[in-house]
């Protein structure tokens, strides 16, 4: 068997095979209080309100915090191949921080307030050769906007 699948389908709001420049992440918004979380979840952590709508969160922000990780995470995290250093960030979507791997690892590449589009990266490969993917942030270039 081969392919790919999501890490986990219940992070994205999009179904599977939707096109790459579609992929939201699932957030939750209160009706009560208009808080926001991700992922996406039944109550609210301000006002404990149940029932939190299920919203598409923005595929753009900016970084508002970034570190490299240069040592290999320990079990249940895996990987395919051998371990290569990469970006961790919170990127600010506006109603919500997201806390997310980064497509750079190179910390003099990165700068706070640097504009971050949302995409998916493979992570690892399943026992059945299925590549596993999960989202991350890229960098926004200049000429890209």
């Amino acid at each position: 068997m081969s392919g790919t699948r999501l890490v986990d389908e219940s992070l994205f709001f999009d179904p599977p095979g939707t096109p790459p420049d579609g992929v939201r992440l699932a957030g939750g918004e209160c009706g009560g209080c208009a808080t926001t979380t991700f992922p996406a979840q039944d109550s609210c952590p301000r006002c404990g309100a149940v029932g939190m709508e299920r919203v598409p969160l923005p595929r753009e922000g900016r970084l508002w915090a970034f570190t490299v990780q240069n040592f290999e995470p320990k079990p249940p995290y895996r990987s395919s191949g051998p371990f290569v250093p990469y970006g961790v960030g919170y990127v600010d979507l506006g109603p919500v921080l997201v806390e997310s791997r980064l497509t750079e690892n190179d910390p003099a590449r990165l700068r706070t307030g640097q504009a971050m589009r949302l995409c998916l990266v493979p992570v690892f490969t399943d026992e059945d050769s299925v590549q596993v993917l999960t989202y991350a942030f890229g960098r926004v270039d200049e000429g890209e906007r």
